[in-house]
Parts: structure tokens; sequence; C-alpha cells
């Protein structure tokens, strides 16, 4: 590889390696014309294009152009200053898509759980502001039923019986319903419900049991527990509220390589495609 393959650049005192390639992803760029010394502001020095700009920003830039998607962290404020930048160095469809801070910006997500104890079952109802992350939690708990006899019904080992998957309830796309417990079916017969929530492989029939794992599942998630309330005394129904910062999708850009083309901001969250 020749040394003009590789492009080493100081901005703003932070030192950053790449191919040339990469920083003609939009040959309109200044960058694009900085690799053929067609920019004099970009100086080399020393073998080093010297760039009097912010480093830390440009950190994100040149993580766009090589995936050729936006992916800011959370706490990520700074939409205005990286347009700038983006500007400066004639990056038009990545300051296209930041002056659309909302595409960009990550969206609380509410989640709610209520739990009813009610003799020997349980009730779940899992209320999320997010259809996506109720679809998902759809996926990881299974409920399972058997039939057991009375004396071994509490036993934290499955039935001898072969345990049957039952089909979550989906009252709408933003919430779903299942139960654990047990309930009498005929003499000392009792038919079981278990709960699994992947990826534990446990299958647990006290109530308390499952909604320890749902927090637990629920917190690794990135979700916090900001309020727990009574919804209804009488029935003993707990409502437990959890809130997280959800993150956007990264944003891909379609990029017209012919000749000549600096790009064309279209947004997809999608995997990127380039035009030959």
């Amino acid at each position: 590889m020749s040394s003009r393959e590789v492009i080493v650049l100081s901005v703003g005192g932070v030192r950053f390696v790449t191919r040339a390639s990469t920083l003609q992803q939009f040959p309109e760029s200044r960058l694009a014309r900085m690799v053929h010394d067609n920019d004099r502001e970009f100086k080399l020095e020393n073998g080093e294009f010297f760039v009097d700009r912010d480093g830390a920003l440009f950190s994100y830039i040149m993580d766009f152009l090589r995936t050729l998607q936006v992916s800011l962290p959370t706490d990520f404020s700074d939409y205005q200053r990286l347009q700038r930048e983006a500007e400066f160095y004639g990056l038009y469809p990545l300051a296209d898509l930041l002056s659309q801070e909302h595409l960009l910006k990550p969206r609380l997500e509410i989640l709610e759980v209520r739990f009813s104890l009610q003799e020997m079952q349980t009730f779940f109802r899992i209320f999320g502001s997010c259809s996506t992350t109720i679809e998902a939690l759809a996926e990881q708990i299974t409920v399972f039923t058997g039939q057991q006899s009375g004396q071994g019904w509490n036993s934290p080992f499955p039935s001898q019986k072969p345990l049957v998957p039952l089909p979550l309830e989906r009252p709408s796309h933003h919430d779903l319903v299942f139960l654990c417990g047990t309930e009498y079916s005929a003499g000392d017969q009792f038919v079981a419900r278990y709960v699994s929530i992947k990826p534990d492989n446990r299958k647990l029939i006290n109530g308390t049991n499952v909604l320890g794992l749902l927090f637990d599942t629920l917190l690794k998630d990135g979700f916090r527990l900001i309020s727990t309330r009574t919804v209804a005394s009488e029935e003993k129904v707990e409502c437990y509220t959890f809130e997280r910062m959800k993150r956007t999708a990264g944003l891909a850009i379609m990029v017209n390589q012919t000749p000549g083309s600096s790009g064309v901001a279209q947004p997809r969250r999608s995997q990127v495609q380039k035009g030959k």
C-alpha cells in the first residue's frame, strides 16, 4: 500500500488515520479535494494534513464516512455544531440528516407492569409505549401448562406430564397478558401454569419469582424503575413503571457513486447500499 493510500489527519490536535478512499466517499466534498491537494486550507505538514477544527466532532464524521450511517451516543446534544462541521467539510448529505434531529434523537420509552396476586394465581399485564419492545418481550416470555397432583403442585420442578406452551394474550400491539400459578381441575388434580423468560431456562410457577425475573430482564435491557403504586387495593393490583431512552436505529444514506456525484441524502433505516 502506497503512502498516499493512507491519509493521516490532525484535527484540532486529534490524530486520525484512514484510507484515501474513505475520504473520497463524496467526491465533491472538501475532504475528497484535500486528498488531491485541491484545497489550500488543509495544509500537509510532516506527512499529516493539519485541520484547525473540532477533533472530537470529527470522530463522528469519520464514523459516518466509514459506515455511511449516522450513529450518535444517547446523550449526544451537539447536533447544530456537528451540522456546521459537516457543512464545513462539504458533506451536505450528512448536514441534511443532522438538520432532522427528530430522526436522530433517542426517545423516552415507558413500560408499565401490572401485577395481581389472587389466591393461587398471579396475573401480569405489561403495557409499553413502544410496540416493538412488547413484541420482543412476547418472544422472550413463554407460558407452559400441565396437570399435576395436589401433592406436588408447588414443586419447583416441572410436572412429570409434558408441559404445553400457551399463546400469550395480546389485547393490542402495546400490551400483553399472562398468568402463572395453579387452579383446581378435578379431584386432587391441578392445572399448573409456569412462566419462562429467555435467556433464563427456568420454568417458574411462583408469581413473585416471575416478577423478580421480569424485573431483572428489564433492568438488563436498559430500563430503570421510576415508580411503584397500588392501582386497586381491593384486587391487590400493583403497578410498576419503568423508563429508558430508546436509541434510534442507525440512519443509512444511499450513495450514488457515479463520477462527480456528491451523493443524495435519503435516510433509510436499513443496510447501506452503494450504487455502482
